[in-house]
Parts: C-alpha cells; sequence; structure tokens
C-alpha cells in the first residue's frame, strides 16, 4: 500500500509519498512547495486571496504529484497559520473547490498527540518517559506520556513566525535587548504551566521535532542532513542559549549565512531559538534528541493502523465547526 500526506506550514507545502508495507512508513518521494504564508499573514488576519489560490496551486501539484507515484487522494492538513486565521472554512473550501483534494485543520492538541505518535515509534520504547517539543510557525506543541500516547498535551501561541511579527519587528534586523526581554517573558508567562508539568513527570527523553529545531540543532553542532535520518543528533540547552545570543546580533540576512540557517527562515530563527531555550530551561531539560519523524509520520501511522476512516471524520468536524473540539479526534486508545 502507498500513502501520502500533504503539511501546509507556515512556510512551505509539503509531501511525503511513502509505502506502508509491514506497519512502517518508508518514504519513497518528498517534495516541497515555498509559499512563506507566515510572512503574508499577521496573527489574527485573514489570509489574503492571492496567498489562497497560491495555496490551492501547490496543493494541486502535490496531488497529481502523489498521484504519479501511485499515491492519491493525499491527507492533506494545514497548520497555525491557517487554523487560526478568521477565513479558515473560506480557505478550505477554495482549495477544496479549486483542487479536489479536502484540505483540513487540527486543533493543535491533536496535533500535538499525533507528532507524540510518531516521535515515540521513532525513538522507541527503550527512550523510557518521552517529553516533545515541536516549535511550528504559529504555535508550539509540548507532550508528555509513558507509552505509545502521550498523558499529556498543550498547543501554545509560541510560534516563531508569530512572534517573529509581534516582538521583532519581522526579523530582518538586529533586536534589541529590549524586544529580546520582552519575547522572554511572553514565552515564560504562556509555559509556566506546561513547563511544570514537564518538570514534574521527570522525563528519561526528551526529543525536539520540526524544521526550526533541526536547523537550530545544525547551527549547534549537529551532523548535517546529508548524514541520513539515521546520525544520532543532540542539542543541549547551553549550546541554543549560546546561538540565541549569537543570532541576536545579526541581521536576518546575516544569520541566512551561518550553518543550518535557511534564508527563508533567517528571519524567525531568533524567535525559534529563544523559544526552544527557554521552554528547555523552564522543562529542565538540559538536552534534547532532534528527532526526524514528527505530525506528518504520526498521521501515516495512524492511516496505517486504522485505516481511512479516521481521516474522514477529521476532515468532516474540520468543515463543520471553526474550531474542531479536539477530545473526539484523540487518538482511539490510551493504552500502554
Amino acid at each position: 500500500m502507498r500513502i501520502s500526506v500533504v503539511d501546509v506550514g507556515s512556510n512551505t507545502v509539503r509531501l511525503v509519498v511513502a509505502d506502508a508495507e509491514g506497519g512502517v512508513p518508508l518514504p519513497v518521494h518528498t517534495a516541497k512547495w515555498r509559499l512563506r504564508l507566515s510572512e503574508q499573514v499577521k496573527p489574527g488576519d485573514p489570509v489574503p486571496e492571492e496567498a489562497v489560490e497560491r495555496l490551492a496551486a501547490a496543493v494541486a501539484d502535490a496531488s497529481a504529484t502523489a498521484d504519479r507515484w501511485g499515491a492519491p487522494g493525499p491527507l492533506s492538513f494545514a497548520t497555525a497559520v491557517v487554523r487560526a486565521a478568521p477565513n479558515r472554512q473560506e480557505v478550505l473550501r477554495t482549495v477544496h473547490a479549486r483542487t479536489g483534494v479536502p484540505l483540513c485543520t487540527l486543533p493543535g492538541e491533536v496535533e500535538a498527540e499525533l507528532t507524540f505518535l510518531g516521535a515515540r515509534r521513532w525513538m522507541g520504547w527503550r527512550a523510557g518517559p518521552l517529553a516533545l517539543l515541536d516549535i511550528g510557525g504559529g504555535s508550539l506543541e509540548v507532550a508528555f506520556g509513558r507509552g505509545r500516547l502521550p498523558g499529556f498535551v498543550a498547543s501554545l501561541p509560541l510560534g516563531a513566525a508569530r512572534l517573529t511579527h509581534e516582538f521583532l519587528a519581522g526579523g530582518q534586523d538586529p533586536a534589541t535587548p529590549d524586544q529580546i526581554r520582552a519575547l522572554r517573558r511572553k514565552v515564560r508567562h504562556q509555559l509556566r504551566d506546561a513547563a511544570a508539568r514537564i518538570r514534574w513527570e521527570g522525563p528519561r527523553t526528551a526529543v525536539a521535532t520540526s524544521r526550526t529545531f533541526q536547523q537550530l540543532g545544525r547551527l549547534c553542532g549537529a551532523s548535517p542532513g546529508r548524514h541520513g535520518p539515521f546520525m544520532e543528533r543532540r542539542m543541549l540547552c547551553s549550546d541554543l542559549g549560546d546561538a540565541a545570543g549569537r543570532l541576536a546580533a545579526l541581521s536576518a540576512a546575516e544569520r541566512a549565512r551561518l550553518p543550518g540557517i535557511s534564508a527563508p527562515r533567517a528571519a524567525q530563527s531568533l524567535a525559534g531559538a529563544v523559544v526552544g531555550h527557554t521552554a528547555m530551561k523552564l522543562t529542565g531539560l538540559e538536552s534534547v534528541t532532534l528527532c526526524p519523524w514528527a505530525i506528518r509520520e504520526g498521521i501515516l501511522l495512524r492511516h496505517i493502523e486504522e485505516g481511512p476512516s479516521w481521516w474522514a471524520e477529521v476532515v468532516r468536524r474540520s468543515d463543520e465547526a471553526v474550531t474542531p473540539p479536539p477530545v473526539p479526534l484523540r487518538l482511539a486508545s490510551t493504552s500502554h
């Protein structure tokens, strides 16, 4: 069986086509389309019509590519930039009408659960009690669990693109000390309760997922992606703090010349570093393992395990409600 997933993020539309033999999604093709939605949509504003048209074109291309690779009908979802937009339903309807692909959004808590599922499967049971951090463009997901599924999840409005717009004037020029202090105060305030829960749980292993963490890990000395997904990559809290200081002294153009920091994400890299470092400090995590599996793999795993009916229900609820209730969409089992 060949399946695919399309992930509409804050910067790119990503396609993963995978074979599902043996219960494991093995990628056979990946592709991406750079849209930079976060640069066109400020927090709380609607997605502009031009951006919606470009989004629909990218989803159509992704769907056609998946079909050529033998995986028709991709599981397609959009993250926080679309989820938080006041014209969210209009965006979803337009994409469906233009492409025939039922694009949906997931509640942040469900994103955290599915990301945890992917990370847990990658890390295995030997990882023990597991804490997860995932920085997106619009939100930060935090999760903890001792088994297959998390027992605690939180989705917070601490995405790298969102905070760059809110505190760092778009992230183009070197940030001022006052801007960074205000940003850290915001992160500490929002994270206080979730961080206390993670400290209380006492995880044996901590993982970080997302492109933001991957690029920050490379900046902190982790091996580059060309060495393959099975290379162990870790990042120390102290190294991330040093990296945040380096990024704060540079403009976006200068950050893009650093190892690991891509030009499209250079503007938001400082906010991502501040969020990641503050989250690690507050949760008491001295280091994290950079995990290559996240929400896309979680969706593929659940599709393999439960079949297509669960995704049809996700799409239905996304069509019906502005903010789909998270509880009915939680993973079916809570057993270890």
